[in-house]
This record gives C-alpha cells, sequence and structure tokens, in this order.
C-alpha cells in the first residue's frame, strides 16, 4: 500500500506541470446561482428503471455537497450509469450500496435520454469525471481539504498534482494506492482505514472501478462520517493525462463509451458489446411503458 499525506501546494503543483494537458472541465465552476441552491432534503428525484436519481445538475450537487459540508453533514454520492443500473436489477448487495447512497446522479446520456422518454426529463448529465474538477473547485473555494484513494500507481498522486496546479488553494490531505486484493487482507483494510481517518478529509475521490469502489465506501466511510464520498473510476488518469477522455463533443452525443471501448477493448468489450445493449432495451421499453401510460411512475418530486 502507497500512501502519502498532505503536501503543501507548491510540491504538487510543481509535480503537476508536466500533466498540463488534461481536458479542462466542461463546468467552470462558480458558486451556484441562488435559484440553484437548495436545503439538503429537498434535491428533486425521480425513479428511472426502478432507480431514484437525483434530477439535479453539476453545478447544484457541488452546491450541496459545500452545503452539507457547512452544516457537518456527510454523504455519499453515487454516479449511475448503464452499467451500474444494469448491476443493480441482479445484484441485492449493490442495490443495498445505492439505498445508503445520499445522492444519485446520472452518469451516462442514455440515462438522460431515457427520462426524457419516460416523461420525467433529467436537467442533463453529472459524470463522476467532470465532478472530481467541479467538488475540488469547491473545495478550493471553501476551504476544504480532499484525499484520493486509489487508480494505477502513482495515478493519485499526479491528479492530485494537478489539482492543486488548477486549484492553488486546495488542500490535499492525503492519497493512497493500495495492492491488489488489498480489500482480502485485513491488516493492509485496518491500515488503509487509520490513514484515511487521521486524514480528516472533507472529500474522499475513490477511484477503483464499479463495484469496487462502492462496496469500499459502504465498508469504510464510517471512518469519516462527517465527510462526502465518491467513486469516480478511471478520473484520476482523464486528469493527470495519462489516459485521454473523450473530445467534449463526443461527451455532448453520448458516444463517450465508444470512445473507452476503443482504448480498452478487451476489458470493456464485455460491458458495453455484450451485456449493456440488452439492458438498455429494456430500459427503453420500461421508459416506454410509462409515458404511454399517462402515469409515468418516476416523475420527479422534491421528498417530503
Amino acid at each position: 500500500m502507497i500512501c502519502g499525506g498532505g503536501r503543501s501546494a507548491a510540491a504538487l503543483a510543481s509535480q503537476g506541470d508536466a500533466a498540463r494537458h488534461h481536458t479542462p472541465p466542461l463546468l467552470s465552476m462558480t458558486e451556484a446561482p441562488v435559484s440553484q441552491q437548495m436545503p439538503a432534503s429537498q434535491l428533486p428525484e425521480l425513479v428511472l428503471g426502478g432507480v431514484r436519481i437525483h434530477a439535479i445538475t453539476e453545478a447544484q450537487c457541488v452546491t450541496h455537497v459545500m452545503q452539507s459540508l457547512a452544516s457537518g453533514q456527510g454523504g455519499f454520492i453515487a454516479t449511475a450509469n448503464l452499467d451500474h443500473m444494469r448491476r443493480l436489477r441482479s445484484s441485492q448487495e449493490f442495490r443495498e450500496i445505492y439505498a445508503n447512497a445520499s445522492v444519485v446522479v446520472a452518469d451516462g446520456m442514455p440515462l438522460v435520454w431515457a427520462a426524457r422518454l419516460q416523461g420525467t426529463p433529467l436537467p442533463g448529465r453529472v459524470a463522476g469525471s467532470d465532478l472530481i474538477h467541479s467538488l475540488t473547485a469547491g473545495a478550493a473555494k471553501s476551504d476544504r481539504s480532499v484525499f484520493f484513494l486509489g487508480g494505477d500507481p502513482g495515478s493519485a498522486d499526479a491528479a492530485a498534482a494537478q489539482l492543486v496546479a488548477d486549484h492553488p488553494k486546495l488542500r490535499v490531505v492525503g492519497t493512497c494506492c493500495p495492492a491488489v486484493g488489498f480489500e482480502k487482507d485485513p491488516v493492509q483494510m485496518a491500515e488503509l482505514r487509520r490513514v484515511v481517518e487521521e486524514s480528516r478529509a472533507d472529500v474522499v475521490f475513490v477511484a477503483l472501478g464499479s463495484p469496487k469502489q462502492e462496496a469500499l465506501i459502504q465498508e469504510i466511510h464510517s471512518v469519516l462520517p462527517q465527510a462526502w464520498w465518491i467513486g469516480v473510476g478511471i478520473s484520476f488518469s482523464f486528469v493527470s493525462g495519462a489516459v485521454h477522455r473523450a473530445p467534449r463533443w463526443v461527451q455532448r452525443v453520448g458516444m463517450e463509451w465508444f470512445h473507452r471501448l476503443l482504448q480498452e477493448p478487451r476489458r470493456l468489450g464485455g460491458r458495453y458489446l455484450w451485456h449493456g445493449p440488452p439492458y438498455l432495451m429494456w430500459l427503453v421499453g420500461s421508459a416506454l411503458r410509462g409515458r404511454l401510460s399517462g402515469r409515468p411512475k418516476g416523475a420527479a418530486k422534491r421528498p417530503s
């Protein structure tokens, strides 16, 4: 397990100079307009394919997190994409994890399109790979600290360095890259809990891939109950520039999955070409049935 404590902004920024070619975030993070701010208990939500999803923008998500931190409340953001939705139909364990999520956002254009087809439109996609930028921008502005957990060896440090270069006031209180199989080793798990707890981070980014990252958050989030946790997949490598993210126009037309498939065909071929299409057809059918019934079961609402 390779873990590091907080380092100075100058040191991290210096390390990040070599990674300046990363794709900038789609959202320029400023304070969300007053009309976008809302109490933590009043986030609008809908149901799509039997899954609760919050109908919020990226800016509203960040504002919600920062406001919750200011009131001493932590939480967990689940980034639902088509693969998550498919897994939720078959895995009771994954459903339990999602049931404990404080916020569930739509990280995938197929979900945005299906919600629109159902008659319960979402304001747009909220991708974990974008939230890592906007949440760190919000953290820097609010003097909140962050921790980077997971990724390939060196990617957490490289991502931290790049984000400090982008936001010099960002406080990085730790990085950690656990060894393969760490979750099965009680000694390594105990050490990981200790490192994360002692960091006292406000926001913890976990980059282990799904469902491993969500399962880890479920298992150890209690060591920092006042923090916000989010699984961000390959985002550390996107941020550092080690892996190139799809161009913005590809993201906007909902073809980022194809860009990723071309990058890692062996690992992602089954997900995108075999498992994904049947579930997508089921989701479209479910959305159409809701629309044609004249009373979509997933209608957006504010919790009472």
